[in-house]
């Protein structure tokens, strides 16, 4: 290393004086003596210390590589009644010239807006609370509601509804009210990107009745996830034994008591799947509007289908098997 050997030489030739010094410099030079002692072992350390990389800008955020199966079945959040504290991650606070004042009472909150969510980029990392972020966990980061506290979150397009834990600040982009964990994500259906929701602050009230087990206003469409690969695929009540018209294999989507929940969850999946399916009707059985996609020629290629729009877009379905 001939950089190195020069500095050596050159700190040999600076440390001469310091090792052999007169009586006159021990007393004049002493102290200029040994803040060059010190630069010279400086300059010799930085030899032998290998250089430190620069650390690589961070990337674009998205999911795992390999998601854990069946994160859907993933439980909500359980909420309790945990006390709210002043200051902390509740006290005032101020991002990109714009200032946040957290709720620090018990009161009521419910607000529309857009949902983002958020994965592996922070998944390990600490949170507002102090927490550390755990992406396939049933929490949330909202901008002011308190930390600790929980909230009923619902996607109007698929009418489905998650309990998250608020332990986090953010989102800070325009229009944008909750970022949610990547778990709390994909339950609602909401992989593909930001989408409108509705979120609902729980009340300490609320909690201790247990209002939070009871459904909101209607009952929950009908989800029923894919079988494993390779397992025999069942005909139940839910999933049916038959599209409308014609033969051949169906995907369905969601069982909908109203109509425009189907419709609006249609428009969504013709969306996401790039015009992929062969079509997206509805069907009305057994009180229920079913939103199916099809016909496809066999099992396999509904299920490769049914895949894609899975880890793609966080689209759940199952399959219907033509009557026999």
């Amino acid at each position: 290393m001939p950089r190195c050997s020069s500095l050596r030489a050159r700190a040999r030739g600076l440390l001469a004086p310091c090792l052999r010094p007169s009586q006159a410099q021990r007393g004049h030079h002493a102290q200029s003596h040994r803040l060059l002692l010190l630069l010279t072992l400086a300059l010799l350390t930085g030899c032998a210390t290998r250089p430190v990389a620069p650390t690589a800008p961070a990337g674009r955020d998205g999911g795992p590589a390999s998601p854990p199966a069946e994160l859907h079945k993933v439980p909500d959040a359980e909420p309790r009644v945990e006390p709210i504290r002043n200051g902390g991650p509740n006290k005032p606070y101020e991002v990109a010239g714009e200032r946040y004042e957290p709720i620090t009472t018990d009161a009521p909150y419910a607000e529309r807006g857009l949902a983002s969510w958020y994965g592996n980029k922070f998944h390990g990392r600490p949170t507002s609370s102090g927490e550390v972020y755990n992406m396939y966990a049933m929490t949330a980061a909202h901008a002011t509601l308190p930390i600790p506290s929980y909230a009923r979150v619902r996607n109007p397009a698929n009418g489905r509804e998650v309990i998250v834990r608020i332990n986090d600040r953010g989102p800070f982009h325009k229009g944008r009210i909750i970022d949610l964990s990547y778990t709390a994500a994909l339950k609602l259906g909401l992989l593909h990107g930001v989408a409108p929701v509705e979120v609902r602050r729980l009340t300490y009230a609320e909690i201790r009745a247990g209002a939070w087990q009871k459904p909101a206003n209607e009952p929950p469409p009908v989800f029923v996830p894919d079988a494993p690969p390779g397992s025999p695929q069942r005909e139940t009540t839910a999933t049916a034994t038959a599209a409308t018209t014609g033969s051949g294999y169906w995907l369905q989507f969601g069982a909908f008591g109203r109509l425009d929940a189907a419709e609006a969850l249609r428009e969504r999946v013709a969306q996401a799947d790039l015009g992929l399916l062969p079509l997206l009707t509805i069907v009305r059985e057994a009180g229920l509007n079913r939103l199916r996609a099809g016909p496809f020629p066999n099992a396999d290629e509904a299920r490769a289908q049914a895949d894609k729009l899975r880890t793609e877009n966080g689209l759940e379905s199952s399959l219907v098997e033509p009557r026999r």
